[in-house]
């Protein structure tokens, strides 16, 4: 298994006018890359600067945090040149990404998409988030940190610029080379880039963590239809896979975040959380996470549910 670690520069609108942005809201204008074999030992290096058509004018934000000017992108590559240099360079050997948060790989699908190119995957892509593990490994495991800041922590030599495409990535190799070594144990927590949803049910991500377990649904049609969906709204223990009665149904406080309570007789309180998201075709999926809490937890959230219930009842009477 190799890594590559990736890094994304991108443009967007000057003018904040939505008709570019619903067109392309993030333009990748450079892509830099570190590929590392399972040691960690670095393999090759990727360095590409991308010549825009959409937004030919450099975001004044853009252009102070990356110090690149508009006329050097002009001597780049067309996007469709530099993708597939890049996943030709990436190799037929099997590799995850790993990237510095979770956006990388997103708006990398989405350009592909705006050039009319064959997707990567036609599901959820696995990657390594490089900033969540570093947070696992060496803070609280919920902080999530700029990069410099962990190469500072890592004491790590500044010996070429941050903000662009290649020094993030080589900066984000090293830091995950630490993590390889020093800590093994937190790369089993895989993200996923849900660009493109789970196919069907058979395609589903299910997958078990050590506090947590998560599903990731294939498409609904609505909202409803996700609901009526006996695995969507089930509620099993994770460690002992038993189907459990609820004691609290699903609610929710805000339309986007649902939760319920369940309890298991051998493992106690669990709690379930169902996240709506719309896909780019506009249906939705869900991303629902299950944990166990304490009894103290799971009394604060039968309150949190008394509070969604009174809001509901002062809105339908308003």
């Amino acid at each position: 298994m190799n890594y590559i670690v990736m890094d994304l520069e991108w443009n967007q609108s000057n003018t904040g006018l939505e008709e570019e942005i619903e067109v392309l809201p993030f333009e990748i204008i450079e892509i830099g890359a570190i590929k590392l074999n399972d040691k960690g030992v670095m393999m090759s290096e990727f360095n590409q600067l991308i010549k825009p058509s959409v937004y030919r004018e450099m975001h004044q934000i853009t252009s102070k945090l990356i110090h690149l000017q508009m006329q050097e992108l002009e001597r780049g590559k067309p996007f469709e040149q530099v993708m597939t240099e890049f996943l030709s360079w990436c190799g037929e050997d099997s590799y995850l990404f790993c990237t510095w948060g979770n956006l990388d790989l997103l708006e990398l699908q989405r350009n592909m998409k705006f050039y009319h190119m064959t997707p990567m995957s036609n599901g959820p892509i696995a990657f390594l988030d490089v900033q969540k593990l570093f947070s696992l490994a060496y803070e609280d495991g919920k902080s999530r940190r700029a990069l410099e800041y962990a190469v500072d922590l890592k004491k790590v030599e500044k010996d070429i610029p941050f903000h662009r495409a290649f020094s993030d990535a080589y900066y984000t190799a090293k830091i995950f080379t630490m993590i390889l070594e020093e800590k093994p144990e937190v790369l089993k927590n895989i993200s996923y880039d849900i660009y493109h949803p789970p196919v069907d049910r058979a395609s589903e991500i299910k997958v078990q963590f050590d506090t947590y377990m998560k599903y990731i649904s294939r498409e609904f049609d609505s909202k409803a239809d996700a609901f009526a969906d006996r695995e969507v709204v089930s509620s099993k223990c994770y460690l002992c896979h038993r189907n459990l009665r609820k004691k609290l149904r699903w609610f929710t406080p805000n339309g986007r975040h649902y939760y319920c309570l369940a309890y298991c007789e051998k493992h106690g309180y669990l709690k379930g959380k169902i996240r709506i998201r719309k896909s780019e075709n506009g249906k939705i999926y869900v991303v629902k996470t299950t944990k166990l809490i304490s009894p103290q937890e799971a009394e604060l959230l039968r309150e949190r549910s008394l509070r969604a219930k009174e809001l509901r009842k002062r809105h339908n009477h308003v």
